[in-house]
């Protein structure tokens, strides 16, 4: 860590909505081929023999193309679906946590932020929708110049990853 962390920090983000050209489900599907699941057991055994840096690179890399994981899963559906709401809603935290630590190193605090948190929503019949914030917005909020070209390194890497799976990239993912 470089400096010490500031209390308070006001600052905006942009939070983006892109219809996916389909109904959720089928944009879901094809989002979690496109995303894997972060690879924990792998990880647990290169942590185990206290493996080499370049080994955890080399494991990312590997594991997805397109430089993302999925973390996390939750399908709010049957829970929303008692009280009588008819929208499908999936929330992901995505990342990597090779990039995580690249900001990490310089404010622990980034964590707030890494992994991202990605909402696939909508009618069940469509339109679906893909909703996050601009993550160079958020990681830019720290103030720290290395964090804030990793948070435009996501931005473009979100921006390849809609462009694999044929949505509409947003301006905002391209002007950072």
């Amino acid at each position: 860590m470089t400096t010490a962390p500031q209390s308070v920090v006001r600052y905006s983000a942009n939070r983006l909505t892109i219809e996916v050209g389909s109904a959720p489900a089928e944009f879901q599907s094809r989002y979690e081929q496109a995303v894997p699941p972060f690879p924990a057991e792998q990880v647990a055994a290169l942590v185990q023999r206290q493996a080499p840096w370049p080994d955890m690179l080399d494991l990312m890399t590997a594991a997805s193309p397109l430089g993302f994981f999925l973390f996390y899963k939750i399908d709010v559906a049957p829970t929303v679906r008692l009280a009588g709401d008819k929208a499908v809603g999936v929330a992901y935290l995505m990342g990597n946590n090779t990039l995580m630590e690249s900001m990490y190193r310089y404010e622990p605090a980034i964590l707030l932020y890494a992994p991202l948190h990605i909402v696939i929503w909508g009618d069940p019949d469509g339109p679906g929708y893909l909703t996050f914030d601009k993550p160079s917005d958020q990681f830019g909020s720290f103030g720290n110049t290395e964090i804030s070209k990793v948070g435009t390194e996501l931005d473009r890497k979100l921006a390849a990853l809609l462009d694999h799976l044929g949505v509409r990239i947003p301006d905002e993912l391209l002007t950072t």
